[in-house]
């Protein structure tokens, strides 16, 4: 049986392209009940984020028609587990019979390959345009069992690289800056009460228009970290306690600072160009921009993420939104600073392993046009 294997040409092509797919373009297997005889790979990344390796015959065009049924299914069930709006799909066919007459590459965003040998690859026009490289990197100087013992081995230790970073991003890291950040809020509300000067330090640090326009710009950072009540202060050192602790594991403990206390600046500035002369105090800003920060990096890890995102974190936003809008006292104007002013600087600092430096240099610049906006709304044309 072993010889049998060695020997099937079929065989030996599909571990070539699995080699290719994994090793040179990170693409990863997925995993689907009841699909025979085909593999699956994704790379969310890729322009073409999944490929499809078909090795079961396909004798006519009803059976071809029925795969391309079968294949768009699927994909909207990707779409839906990885948070993805647009996928292109490329299948490989390495067993299509003549019979097949429907025209294969209909649809654009389901490209269809009919791969005989190596040869057909070399010619392919679409296969040149999406992996120009995929003919040159199949050439290998091992037959037979090296040949296999070679793609085995090289594909495995491509999968313990991968696992050994996924693991370094998501192994639980102690949130010193976050337990920080807790503290320098508690000291804020119990050391003014103690000493009878509570009223007074939120009279002298809250985030208001007028006042910061006037010269007291340090009122932008020090509202952050004001609280007007018990509750106010528990329920936002809870979510910081929540959110900031894996935001920390996640990005890193500098970029978590920076997107910290951004986001709180960006809701301080909202505060002030939107509320008009009213005064606002809390955590609450940058604790969106926390979120706005996992939204972003849940979306390069969607395929960890995805469900969480849909299920928890999105719907959490969205109804702390509603419920700004709808009670009383709610700075919610400084809720959306923050939470953008989250998403636009994590673009800016990248999620490691994932975001390119020209992902991160629009970042950077939508970013620094964004803050000069806000600033100029704030300081010019709402003065």
């Amino acid at each position: 049986m072993e010889t049998e294997i060695m020997l099937d040409d079929k065989n030996v092509l599909t571990m070539k392209l699995l080699h290719y797919f994994i090793t040179e373009k990170n693409y990863n297997p997925i995993i689907l009940q009841g699909v025979e005889n085909e593999i699956w790979l994704e790379n969310l990344d890729e322009d073409c984020k999944v490929v499809r390796i078909v090795s079961n015959y396909i004798h006519n065009n009803e059976q071809f028609d029925f795969d391309v049924f079968k294949t768009k299914r699927i994909v909207k069930k990707i779409k839906k587990k990885t948070f993805s709006f647009n996928i292109n799909v490329m299948s490989i066919f390495l067993d299509m019979g003549e019979n097949v007459t429907t025209e294969i590459n209909e649809d654009p965003k389901l490209m269809c390959i009919n791969v005989k040998d190596e040869s057909d690859i070399k010619k392919n026009a679409l296969i040149k345009k999406v992996f120009p490289d995929l003919a040159s990197k199949m050439k290998y100087s091992e037959q037979g069992i090296e040949l296999f013992a070679k793609i085995s081995g090289d594909i495995n230790e491509h999968n313990r690289k991968d696992a050994l970073r996924v693991e370094q991003v998501f192994k639980s890291k102690f949130p010193y800056f976050t337990y920080v950040l807790i503290a320098i809020n508690i000291i804020f509300y119990v050391i003014p009460l103690l000493v009878g000067e509570y009223q007074f330090v939120l009279n002298a640090g809250c985030v208001h228009g007028p006042s910061i326009r006037g010269g007291q710009y340090y009122r932008l950072l020090t509202g952050i970290f004001l609280h007007g009540s018990i509750w106010h202060i528990f329920f936002n050192c809870y979510a910081l306690y929540v959110i900031g602790a894996q935001i920390e594991t996640f990005m890193g403990k500098t970029k978590f600072l920076i997107i910290y206390f951004f986001s709180g600046i960006m809701g301080s500035l909202f505060s002030m160009t939107f509320g008009g002369t009213s005064a606002s105090i809390g955590a609450s800003g940058a604790i969106f921009g926390l979120m706005g920060a996992l939204v972003y990096f849940g979306y390069y890890y969607r395929v960890y993420l995805g469900n969480i995102l849909k299920s928890q974190i999105i719907p959490l936003i969205i109804f702390n939104l509603i419920l700004g809008f709808m009670l009383p006292g709610v700075d919610n104007f400084g809720h959306i600073g923050g939470l953008i002013g989250g998403i636009l600087i994590t673009r800016a600092l990248g999620v490691k392993d994932k975001t390119t430096t020209f992902e991160k240099g629009n970042g950077w610049i939508m970013t620094l046009i964004f803050t000069v906006f806000i600033v100029y709304i704030a300081f010019v044309y709402s003065a």
